[in-house]
């Protein structure tokens, strides 16, 4: 994903919750008030703890090295992957998972080299929040775990049933096993930096950008990445643009049509990095975080 691609989603996202974050609690966050105060400690240990160990360690590893490390542990969630997959009647979804994780545990020496994705055999995200989801419960209201981050009421407790699904869970040595839950967290939050220091350059309000950025995510990987037949997709606002018939829209729909245009005069270059890409950066901040869960 380019620099300007993630300029783009994260000026469109600010300006969004810069209209939203006005009004009255969320439907979705009855208890906006107490996740606020979750986030508030979960920013001070990252001020504090996390994010100073992540630019020290961003600063003295090459990024083929947290490219490696983060190909080892995503080669150990795609084992819960393919059961999800399995559980949400996806087994071709399931079998390319399992693929994956015989070609990257083998040829790509324990996951170091995703040679799988080479290949063509995608990384898939699936877990049992999203399992339920495709099972037709809601998401419930949304959640700020301490420590963990972003979540809801459907998605805490499932991660209870994907951690056993992680062979670190089940790893006898607990000092190996919490060395290399905290080089996870470490690396993937080093490979974020950059992601989380624009969105706390482009957010009026941190905890609104994302939260909605959370749900909407979430939401959409329930779907497949299909569009929400609820909302007005940005193809549909151009068709209209188009017309003479008068159209009403949220305001961020037009801050993307300045947006873009406005950022066609940066001369950015593509991210050095774009194989990661942002999305897989997210999830793979997910998964780290839910590690921290498993350490006794």
């Amino acid at each position: 994903m380019s620099i300007r691609k993630v300029i783009l989603l994260l000026g469109v996202l600010g300006l969004s919750t810069a209209c939203t974050s006005m009004r009255a609690p969320s439907e979705s966050d009855p208890l906006e008030g107490f996740n606020r105060s979750v986030d508030g400690f979960n920013q001070v240990v990252d001020k504090a703890v996390v994010k100073p160990l992540a630019q020290g360690y961003d600063k003295v590893t090459p990024p083929e090295i947290k490219t490696v490390i983060g190909n080892f542990f995503s080669n150990l969630d795609d084992i819960s992957v393919a059961v999800n997959n399995l559980l949400q009647g996806k087994p071709k979804a399931a079998g390319s998972d399992i693929t994956r994780f015989a070609l990257n545990t083998t040829i790509g020496i324990v996951g170091l080299a995703d040679v799988a994705t080479e290949l063509g055999f995608q990384k898939n995200d699936e877990d049992f929040g999203q399992t339920l989801g495709v099972w037709g419960m809601g998401s419930g209201p949304y959640l700020v775990l301490p420590l963990l981050g972003p979540s809801t009421l459907r998605d805490a407790p499932a991660r209870f049933v994907d951690a056993p699904l992680d062979p670190l869970y089940h790893y006898d040595n607990v000092r190996v096993r919490n060395s290399l839950l905290v080089v996870n967290v470490v690396n993937t939050r080093a490979r974020l930096l950059p992601a989380t220091d624009l969105v706390e350059r482009v957010a009026l309000d941190q905890y609104a950008f994302v939260r909605d950025a959370y749900l909407k995510r979430r939401a959409s990987l329930v779907r497949d990445g299909a569009p929400d037949p609820n909302e007005q997709s940005y193809e549909d606002f151009e068709e209209e643009s188009r017309s003479d018939t008068p159209v009403s829209f949220p305001p961020f729909k037009a801050a993307l049509v300045q947006l873009e245009t406005s950022s066609a005069s940066l001369n950015t270059q593509p991210d050095s990095n774009s194989s990661i890409g942002l999305p897989t950066d997210l999830q793979q901040s997910e998964r780290a975080k839910s590690g921290l869960g498993l350490v006794n």
